[in-house]
């Protein structure tokens, strides 16, 4: 029997006007253990650790990921295979669970197979599959990138993030017990938008993206302002906007809407930050949690 274990990280999308092209990978990760079993009997076995109603069959998403790569690549039939799931990234809250399953899959099938494809290659084919490259790519590169697909091909550049650890920026992740279909919270956005937001969320992702570039922590704040997505999707994360201005009265760098949400993300280096505003979001409904994370700059390991 061979085995191994992939380790992905949790991910953040848009940070504010970044609208499905910017992307960060934050150090909470899944872990899946593949093994390849021989047993033609049992062709495939899936276990969760978390006791989590995951599909135990081929529409798992880190199983679909794993054909998905094989049909790609054009390549024989896969081996009987046991996978077994621990999962730590909260699901349908904003956090990339989902591209962390694609990405477990494409990097678990790349092992097997023996192709070695680089991590590059891999990015390509897990933004094809998830439509958009602002979580899966951070995903598999670590960091902060920035990506855009041109006539199907995706282009990405991963920024040169020191600012983080040398100003000890730390993330403070609120989830709330609700869950957010992403489903549902792109049916609330419009089709068309006027050509001042449109300018709006162009020059602020342009603004975010030199400031994360140039380790220019003052313009973080008023360069994660968004027009794209976040005020349409505030409706459904109740006190979102009142959970923003709190974040800002006691000294957050920035804050914004995790990817659809409903998760909220703040960025800090005061010590007590954390702790004030797990105070704050106790007093209000939804079962607000945060969860104190740092950069992850490696993205998904096979360990």
């Amino acid at each position: 029997m061979r085995e191994f274990c992939v380790k992905v990280p949790a991910t953040t999308a848009n940070l504010g006007p970044g609208f499905d092209c910017i992307g960060m990978a934050l150090q909470l990760y899944n872990s899946v253990k593949v093994e390849l079993t021989e047993d033609k009997k049992i062709p495939l076995e899936i276990i969760s650790r978390n006791n989590f109603h995951i599909p135990a069959d081929e529409t798992n998403l880190i199983y679909a990921s794993i054909k998905r790569f094989y049909d790609e690549a054009g390549i024989g039939n896969l081996p009987p295979i046991r996978l077994t799931q621990d999962d730590k990234i909260p699901m349908t809250r904003g956090l990339g669970s989902s591209a962390a399953c694609i990405v477990a899959g494409l990097i678990a099938a790349n092992e097997i197979s023996g192709l070695k494809l680089k991590k590059e290659d891999l990015a390509a084919l897990a933004a094809k599959i998830e439509g958009h490259p602002d979580n899966c790519v951070p995903a598999i590169m670590g960091g902060v990138v920035v990506g855009a697909v041109t006539n199907g091909q995706l282009s990405f550049i991963k920024l040169y993030t020191g600012l983080f650890e040398q100003n000890n920026v730390s993330f403070a992740v609120c989830v709330p017990g609700f869950e957010l279909s992403t489903e549902l919270a792109r049916k609330v956005l419009p089709e068309k938008y006027s050509r001042a937001d449109a300018v709006f969320n162009v020059s602020h992702a342009s603004l975010l993206t030199a400031a994360l570039a140039n380790g220019d922590l003052s313009k973080l704040s008023a360069a994660m302002a968004d027009k794209i997505h976040q005020p349409y999707r505030s409706a459904l994360v109740p006190n979102m906007t009142e959970i923003f201005e709190k974040a800002n009265k006691l000294g957050a760098i920035g804050s914004f809407l995790s990817g659809a949400g409903p998760t909220i993300i703040s960025l800090f280096t005061e010590h007590d930050f954390e702790k004030k505003m797990q105070s704050y979001l106790d007093t209000l409904p939804g079962g607000w949690q945060i969860f104190n994370l740092k950069l992850d700059y490696n993205g998904a390991v096979i360990e």
